[in-house]
């Protein structure tokens, strides 16, 4: 049985900020998915909290030196927060994508989630959050698919249930709790499965 190469790239949902315990996190959730699946799996996370999207050159390079098959990368939320262009960011993205889909890698990417729904954003301004996060995972997609890259984008429903459910945040009230990561990891393990079972056909 050949070993898939997993890394994960990206900014502080990529690390695991917030989780309890490293099983609890996205890249440990996720390679637990693959396995139960009968792949072998070498996981590899190359994530920094607060990293944007010009972060992903030099984590790009760091995944191609130990070697992948599969990326997923989460990115947005800092170049969000911090007023990044879409266009600027939405680039860089495209920029590390194409470098790793060149490399024979596949890639998926989790756009920019609805800031809107964090409990520290005013109610007064949360419609207009909202409307902007979504610009920014649009211009994030479509560098993505211009790149030869996936989007795995985890919908409304799941933003719903963070909203509504303070216990799915940590207790800075901003990254996802252990149980966050849970219900994040459950939207995107059907992509990672996908792909990966096409690696291995």
């Amino acid at each position: 049985m050949s070993i898939l190469r997993f890394c994960v790239l990206g900014d502080s949902l990529a690390a695991g900020v917030g989780a309890a315990r490293p099983e609890d996190t996205l890249g440990q959730r996720l390679a637990g998915r693959l396995r139960a699946a009968g792949h072998a799996v070498d996981l590899h996370g190359f994530g920094v909290p607060r990293a944007r999207s010009d972060d992903l050159e030099r984590q790009a390079g760091a995944a191609l030196r130990t070697g992948l098959d599969l990326a997923l990368i989460v990115i947005g939320t800092n170049d969000l927060a911090r007023f990044v262009p879409p266009a600027v960011a939405a680039g860089q993205l495209h920029e590390a994508v194409a470098r790793l889909v060149r490399a024979g890698a596949r890639v998926i990417v989790v756009p920019a989630p609805d800031l809107g729904i964090v409990s520290w954003v005013p109610e007064a301004y949360r419609q207009l959050v909202t409307a902007a996060s979504g610009q920014y995972a649009q211009a994030q997609a479509d560098a993505v698919i211009r790149a030869g890259g996936a989007v795995a984008a985890p919908g409304p429903e799941l933003g719903a249930r963070f909203a509504a459910d303070p216990t799915l945040f940590s207790a800075d009230r901003f990254h996802p709790s252990s149980a966050g990561y849970g219900l994040i990891a459950d939207a995107l393990a059907p992509h990672v499965l996908a792909v990966a079972a096409d690696l291995a056909a």
